[in-house]
């Protein structure tokens, strides 16, 4: 009772001034970053071999919303804004902040920073499961649930697979990311059997996965990947203190504070691997953002999950989106897939954190 009463007291005290002053400055970062993320989203916009300026943008975006008349003249590049740049931007944002937000509760729950739905497997599972229904779908149109639902069962065997094995054998960091890669490896060769044995038009589908992309993205896509990603982050929200005892002390200091380990690792780890399915069912395999995205964050805001959260669904999302702008770029009028310039971001950086996280991995 002594203890329970000392603690409600030392919550309830005031912050110290060094504490008051480093919540300040998470604040106005957050805020900073919430600025970007809208300035970028509607610069991405612009972006394009049909010229549309940002006044343009601006007034496409008031008129859907509250109303208006279009003039014929504007008639075209109002299209070409609402049905195509504008679905394309927000299903990237979207997508990237859902792949960070996963990538940082993998992160935290295996106390490890090379840790991502990619590296672990879960992607080209997910990847494959998807594969898998449109083949075996084959000319038939598919319900936009089928493919979610064969990317989120194959996900999730995957990764209750992996992580299964590693608690059972009590594996080593090294050797956890060594079996992600194999489960990779194995995927990637059952995708590419896939598209051996597929006709022409259900071999353009699979490509389309294995390459990541948001080039077809529909309002459909941006509601179901956008609505997914803000119901997951409040959830992770509330559970961030207990992210932080797990990620920083250790399963058992966690017990001692009162985190019920097994339920939150599991429950978070689902819902981790939830959000990576969806986004391959919608966008195909977009590698490393779970990765880099994070690491982007903690660089800029810190360790904290309660700040570490928000601030990594801000920062995949731009990094997605600055990814996908300079697809559209590099070789206009063509458009490079987005998975191809974050694997060409990514590659580099996971390359430098094992030359400089040796620690990690013993």
């Amino acid at each position: 009772m002594t203890t329970t009463l000392q603690r409600r007291r030392a919550e309830s005290a005031p912050a110290p001034a060094p504490v008051r002053r480093h919540e300040l400055r998470t604040s106005i970062i957050l805020v900073a970053g919430l600025v970007v993320s809208v300035l970028a989203l509607l610069v991405s916009v612009t972006i394009g071999t049909a010229g549309v300026g940002l006044g343009d943008v601006v007034h496409s975006i008031r008129v859907s919303i509250i109303g208006g008349t279009i003039s014929a003249d504007f008639a075209s590049s109002y299209a070409v804004i609402t049905q195509l740049r504008l679905p394309r931007v927000l299903l990237a944002f979207s997508a990237g902040a859902a792949l960070s937000v996963s990538g940082v509760l993998m992160q935290g729950l295996l106390r490890n920073p090379l840790v991502s739905p990619f590296t672990l497997g879960v992607s080209p599972a997910a990847a494959f499961g998807a594969a898998l229904v449109i083949t075996v779908a084959g000319t038939n149109q598919l319900p936009a649930w089928a493919t979610i639902a064969g990317a989120m069962v194959m996900a999730l065997a995957v990764s209750a697979l992996v992580l299964g094995i590693a608690t059972a054998r009590r594996m080593a960091v090294a050797t956890l990311l060594l079996l992600g890669i194999a489960m990779t490896q194995i995927f990637e060769a059952l995708t590419s059997a896939l598209q051996f044995t597929a006709n022409e038009n259900t071999l353009q589908a699979i490509i389309r996965w294995t390459f990541g992309s948001v080039n077809d993205a529909a309002w459909r896509d941006v509601l179901i990947v956008g609505i997914v990603t803000a119901v997951a982050l409040p959830v992770t929200l509330w559970f961030s203190k207990d992210l932080n005892a797990i990620a920083f002390a250790g399963d058992d200091a966690a017990r001692s504070f009162g985190v019920n380990v097994g339920p939150v690792r599991v429950g978070l780890i689902a819902l981790s691997v939830a959000l990576a399915a969806i986004v391959v069912s919608f966008c195909g395999i977009i590698g490393f953002v779970g990765l880099v995205g994070p690491h982007i964050a903690r660089l800029a805001i810190g360790a904290d999950h309660r700040h570490l959260l928000p601030f990594a669904a801000l920062s995949g999302g731009l990094l997605l989106l600055v990814a996908d702008a300079v697809g559209r770029t590099v070789i206009a009028p063509a458009v490079v897939p987005v998975g191809i310039v974050v694997a060409f971001i990514g590659g580099p950086v996971f390359i430098y954190l094992i030359l400089t996280r040796r620690n990690t991995l013993k």
